[in-house]
């Protein structure tokens, strides 16, 4: 019987091992330096030589009614859907998960987990002039295997306009050869990572949301459990004790997009008021929020050796949390639909609470409900807790908190619902329901099945050490 590379450890080393060949060095430099990239004259727009990859572009958003009804700010504009894609395969009928080690640029941290392709339309037609992405035929040829998952998925709609990926998972029968950089993981062991800083990235998260947990975990789940797993599984599991019913949750978002408004309007980047644009950084006035910086590249293991671009770099660490309660025995989570800019059908699902704290300490901009009861929630009540990466490929170290807080409070804010783990990850069968932020809590959920309550601590210090 053919079996994988064996185990969480030996792919853990495999990282350390991968440190001698596959990296990136990024320093930053000004934008006006910038090799293959130029600003346009009349608009400030940068984009590459070829036309291809991406643009750095100026909008005026306009939601009236909204807690900040009105403001200007830079935005990426990558308007090619990109592949994100994750091979399974059964070994002794226990599915395991081909996952590759990257290194991107905007990486505090070098090697992290990522999705067996990660690639963007520019990337696998080869603009970039360097080699071809590994294992994308399983994906572009899908009709030749069982496809377990896929549809089109939003990214971060306030820094991405209308951005888009394909997330896929993709099982095959037959052998598949194993590269460097490589290795097949189960999803009890993709779980113990999630619970460590910094490691599985923003990518790969998506893609994991996505994941059937109860089927691919097996067996295992039906061992003696305390009662919040227990009402976990029985979220996940489609039990019909919930709060709301799938038609009326749906109504409820469909209203919520029927009445809001979002014009969106270019706007030069040299005129965007209240950002400073001086050729090096565009920075607003304000010093919160986020630059646009440019960054020089060299790489190892990766396609191309050396580029420069420019990128979006968060000023702090961002916040997105679910507060999570019990309803007769089912785990619920609160929902908020949330309005940015870039998404492509006006609002999706997003977590209780997404934000960057830092921007509110000034009192300016109005306090996202229920901040405080999540921060200042008693270390008992707090369920999940882990600094997480956002996609390196287009943020320069910029990161967010994911919690998951459990709480007794029943009530049901305004712009709020509690919605079941099955009726959100039902919705997540098709595009644009629910924000990456959310399927980054939906992923990290599984861990709080996977790995027991006295064991998360050692398992997360473990892996933690290996991973650095």
């Amino acid at each position: 019987m053919e079996h994988p590379t064996p185990g969480l450890a030996d792919f853990l080393a495999s990282v350390e091992s991968a440190r001698n060949w596959m990296f990136t060095k990024a320093r930053r430099v000004p934008l006006r330096e910038l090799e293959q990239w130029r600003a346009d004259p009349g608009t400030g727009v940068i984009r590459h030589a070829s036309g291809k990859f991406f643009t750095i572009e100026g909008v005026e958003v306009h939601v009236p009614g909204g807690a900040v009804p009105r403001w200007r700010q830079p935005i990426i504009h990558q308007p090619e859907v990109g592949v994100l894609g994750i091979l399974t395969r059964r070994f002794d009928g226990v599915p395991h998960y081909l996952m590759q080690l990257k290194a991107e640029p905007g990486n505090r941290n070098g090697i992290q987990v990522s999705p067996t392709v990660q690639a963007t339309r520019s990337n696998y037609t080869r603009v970039h002039g360097g080699s071809a992405v590994p294992y994308l035929e399983y994906f572009r040829e899908h009709q030749r295997h069982r496809v377990v998952y896929d549809a089109r998925q939003s990214e971060q709609g306030s820094w991405f306009l209308r951005k888009r990926n394909r997330n896929m998972i993709v099982e095959v029968d037959g052998r598949v050869p194993v590269l460097d950089g490589f290795g097949w993981l189960t999803a009890a062991e993709l779980h113990h990572l999630l619970r460590v800083e910094d490691l599985v990235n923003m990518d790969a998260r998506s893609v994991l949301s996505c994941l059937p947990v109860l089927e691919a975990l097996g067996p295992t789940v039906a061992l003696d459990r305390d009662e919040f797993t227990l009402s976990l599984i029985r979220s996940l599991s489609g039990d019909p004790r919930s709060v709301h019913g799938t038609p009326e949750l749906l109504s409820w978002i469909t209203d919520v997009r029927t009445r809001t408004d979002v014009e969106l309007r270019p706007v030069p980047l040299t005129e965007l008021s209240g950002w400073h644009h001086d050729g090096d950084v565009i920075s607003h006035e304000s010093g919160r929020f986020f630059d646009v910086v440019g960054v020089r590249v060299e790489a190892g293991g990766r396609e191309v050796g050396r580029w420069d671009q420019p990128m979006i770099a968060a000023r702090d660490v961002g916040l997105a949390a679910f507060l999570v309660t019990r309803v007769h025995g089912v785990l619920h989570v609160l929902v908020s639909t949330r309005v940015e800019p870039g998404f492509s059908d006006v609002a999706e699902l997003a977590p209780t609470v997404q934000c960057t704290p830092e921007n509110h300490v000034l009192g300016d901009i109005p306090k996202p409900p229920l901040l405080d009861e999540v921060l200042g929630a008693p270390p008992g009540a707090v369920r999940y807790d882990t600094v997480l990466s956002e996609e390196g490929g287009r943020f320069f170290h910029t990161r967010n908190r994911y919690l998951v807080v459990e709480t007794d409070d029943l009530v049901e804010h305004p712009g709020f619902r509690w919605m079941t783990l099955h009726q959100l990850t039902g919705l997540l069968r098709h595009s644009h329901y629910v924000n990456v932020q959310a399927r980054t809590l939906l992923a990290a959920m599984g861990s709080l099945i996977t790995t027991p309550a006295p064991a998360r601590d050692l398992v997360a210090a473990g892996v933690k050490g290996a991973a650095r």
